[in-house]
């Protein structure tokens, strides 16, 4: 499990740093290129769309050829892309290959999830999409600092060396880290035109559906949050860039803390029951976030103290969604993987700009986005997945690649002779030596069966 951990993990950790290692270095960007700030801000968007796209391409993939190939074909291309990226010569060209790069990227996240489920169903996979939940938030923490400390010894360029190193030996980890997890007899196949069909048997089902739209609502909320706070916490409170970092974090905290508490909370409560208490309760926070923006009451705390346990409340999301989604997708769970990850990044490129489309002068923007999103996220959630009609996950043990049992072979004999048989095979494993009634016992034509009794029970028989 530690392994499995460890080598999903780190393939889960290169969309994020991916997304976020380049963030400090805008504004060296845009003056290196010659470019404005939004053009710089739509290499992000285009990331983003990449590794949206990327995800619809390679989870049908993985579900064909299995889930090493793609893996290492794709960690390979992130590879290439990124080495481009470092020679760009123009935010044109670069802005081209930021988006093959998350398509790349993309792979890491997708495969993962469906590994995940070619191993584990039910209340074992919450838990482990738990721990890799540990990983999903901690990079996106990490890498603007790690990318400020890059930029400390080199230029921007250097950051997108850093990502080619770093998919050097996520190339080695896959291939000396994790054997095939998806045996041939599941694998689909039958080309796009099968992949076609997949998709709309998927999204033709409402539970998928719902819980796939309340995923991506509220990784939109998540995604308005990141574009709007830097503005709001440093332009309207006035704070600096260090004190900005340290709320950033402790919000952060909140989301890994519930993701790791989650995993012990499934033993006692099914996982839809607590993604819709956390549904609930976000919304409640947001709405008190907007009220307390609107009329500037509590000031400052106003608005931490909400986004603190809004985002505590995705950190329930976040595992939970994807193991009740993929439950009754075991054939197909890279397609139905990529559709949730696309929805997630999807719509969290659309719901980014919207913060600064309304103004960036006060925290009302931020605060009713997010506040819409997790108010949509509640109607998908009641309204088309339903808790009450989502099948309830149980403890599963999990498959661990052995070979499976042999198969039981029926052989259809009379009655009493089964019933004898039954009986001599019952007595074979426990031990017992009662006798059992002739009438049961014989067959008639059939040798007298022997009894297993011990040597006292024999000298009883031959007294009666």
């Amino acid at each position: 499990m530690i392994r499995r951990i460890l080598v999903l993990g780190a393939l889960t950790a290169l969309g994020p740093l991916t997304i976020d290692l380049y963030l400090p270095a805008f504004p060296d960007i845009a003056g290196d290129l010659s470019a404005t700030e939004a053009q710089v801000q739509l290499t992000l968007t285009g990331t983003l769309l990449g590794f949206a796209v990327g995800q619809l391409i390679l989870g049908p993939w993985s579900d064909a050829v299995g889930r090493r190939r793609p893996l290492i074909a794709a960690t390979l291309t992130h590879v290439v892309a990124s080495l481009l990226c470092a020679v760009a010569p123009s935010i044109e060209v670069l802005g081209v290959f930021r988006v093959l790069q998350g398509m790349a990227a993309a792979a890491g996240a997708v495969v993962s999830m469906a590994v995940v489920r070619d191993l584990y169903t039910g209340l074992p996979a919450v838990r482990l999409l738990s721990r890799l939940m540990l990983v999903t938030g901690v990079a996106p923490v990490l890498a603007p600092t790690l990318g400020g400390q890059v930029l400390q010894l080199t230029d921007w360029r250097g950051v997108f060396w850093v990502l080619a190193a770093l998919g050097l030996g996520l190339v080695a980890v896959v291939v000396f880290g994790l054997q095939e997890t998806l045996p041939e007899d599941r694998r689909r196949s039958g080309g796009v035109a099968d992949t076609l069909r997949t998709y709309g048997s998927i999204l033709r089902e409402r539970t998928f559906v719902g819980l796939m739209l309340t995923g991506g609502l509220m990784m939109a909320a998540l995604f308005g949050y990141i574009a709007g706070s830097s503005f709001v916490f440093q332009d309207v409170f006035g704070l600096s860039e260090q004190a900005y970092g340290i709320v950033f974090g402790v919000n952060s905290l909140g989301l890994i803390m519930a993701t790791q508490l989650n995993a012990r909370l499934v033993r006692r409560v099914r996982p839809q029951w607590i993604l819709a208490g956390a549904l609930v309760v976000a919304s409640v926070a947001a709405a008190l976030m907007v009220a307390f923006a609107a009329t500037g009451a509590l000031g400052f705390y106003g608005i931490a103290v909400p986004l603190f346990v809004i985002l505590t409340t995705v950190g329930f999301t976040m595992p939970n969604i994807p193991v009740l989604a993929l439950a009754s997708h075991g054939r197909s769970a890279g397609t139905a993987a990529a559709l949730l990850g696309a929805m997630n990044f999807a719509v969290g490129a659309v719901s980014a700009p919207l913060v600064g489309a309304f103004g960036t002068g006060s925290a009302v923007p931020m605060a009713a986005v997010m506040f819409a999103m997790a108010v949509l996220a509640v109607g998908a959630m009641f309204l088309v997945a339903r808790p009450r009609h989502i099948i309830g996950l149980e403890p599963d043990p999990p498959i661990t690649g052995e070979a499976p049992p042999p198969a039981v072979v029926e052989t259809h004999v009379p009655e009493p002779a089964a019933a004898g048989r039954r009986r001599r095979l019952t007595r074979l494993a426990t031990g017992r030596a009662h006798r059992p009634a002739a009438t049961h016992d014989t067959v008639p034509g059939a040798a007298r069966p022997a009894t297993m009794g011990g040597r006292r029970e024999r000298r009883q028989r031959s007294r009666s």
